[in-house]
């Protein structure tokens, strides 16, 4: 799922195509994507782009008339820039918005249509899609400290929680974890003062270096690579691949359709985290550190 880096790089590629233009129609490939009725589509049509914002994950594309057009990605949703009315073409394409200055493609990858589009009028219609986490760049350590604390859960839960924190999902919170040499399933209330700090520390650095970085990719392109998995990274998506800091492979925990990964050596001080599905199945086989892991995969090559 596109997170803040990501957000925040569309968002000015679009910036400098889209501020000032004039929305001339959307083309809906998908009939899942639109999800208000009232007020119509239609009404936006013909007006000009006043100003964009990032609300969490989602992206906000505001008119003349105070309207509103709220996208959010979802998991799979990615958007390209081309030229005045391209066509919908391939079953990936879910609509096409036309502006007087090019067409805006979305597109959703998979079967599962999550993507969704909605057309509100007015700020109050518009802040119900903000779900009133902190703009990490923005808040004091108190304020982030506060947050972090509010309930007891893990560092990884508390950090995907769009009412707590805005903008960070599984990709990004992986990455500040590790720089933090934090466990994923630290309690939040079992945190010291100092790894509150570095914590606090290393999410304002990690997501400004992610977002430099994929600015500087991008240049004056629209942002086409726009993927959870890059191989900067130092540890999601890299289940047993060297940990950069340490070497140790990186472990990961799975769930549902999401998982976690970290480096053992740099943050539970080489204990493996239990995978449900692989702790079920191995019950008190389970090996407890790295190193017991990685006899029994030399046991069984």
């Amino acid at each position: 799922m596109p997170e803040l880096p990501d957000i925040t790089v569309y968002l000015a590629a679009l910036e400098r195509r889209v501020s000032g233009a004039i929305l001339q129609k959307v083309r809906l490939a998908s009939p899942f994507l639109l999800r208000t009725a009232e007020p119509p589509l239609s009404c936006v049509y013909g007006r000009q782009v006043t100003r964009l914002r990032r609300l969490g994950k989602r992206l906000a594309f505001g008119f003349e008339g105070d309207l509103w057009l709220v996208l959010h990605l979802m998991i799979a949703g990615r958007l390209h820039w081309s030229e005045p009315g391209a066509r919908l073409t391939g079953k990936s394409t879910a609509a096409a918005f036309d502006f007087s200055t090019g067409t805006l493609l979305l597109t959703e990858a998979g079967t599962k249509k999550r993507a969704s589009l909605h057309l509100v009028q007015g700020q109050a219609a518009l802040r119900e899609f903000d779900r009133g986490g902190l703009e990490v760049a923005e808040c004091s350590l108190e304020e982030f400290a506060e947050a972090l604390t509010r309930e007891n859960h893990t560092l990884k839960r508390a950090l995907t929680d769009p009412r707590l924190f805005s903008g960070i999902g599984n990709a990004y919170s992986d990455e500040i974890l590790h720089a933090a040499r934090l466990s994923p399933v630290a309690l939040t209330s079992k945190l010291t003062r100092d790894e509150v700090e570095r914590l606090h520390r290393t999410t304002r650095e990690t997501l400004a270096h992610w977002t430099t970085l994929l600015r500087r990719q991008a240049g004056d392109a629209f942002p086409e690579k726009v993927t959870a998995f890059r191989p900067e990274m130092a540890v999601h998506g890299k289940f047993g691949s060297p940990c950069p800091a340490c070497g140790a492979r990186v472990q990961r925990i799975r769930y549902a359709d999401n998982e976690t990964n970290y480096c053992p050596g740099c943050q539970t001080g080489g204990r493996l985290l239990a995978d449900r599905s692989l702790s079920l199945l191995l019950k008190k086989d389970w090996p407890r550190t790295a190193e017991e892991l990685e006899e029994m995969r030399r046991a069984g090559a």
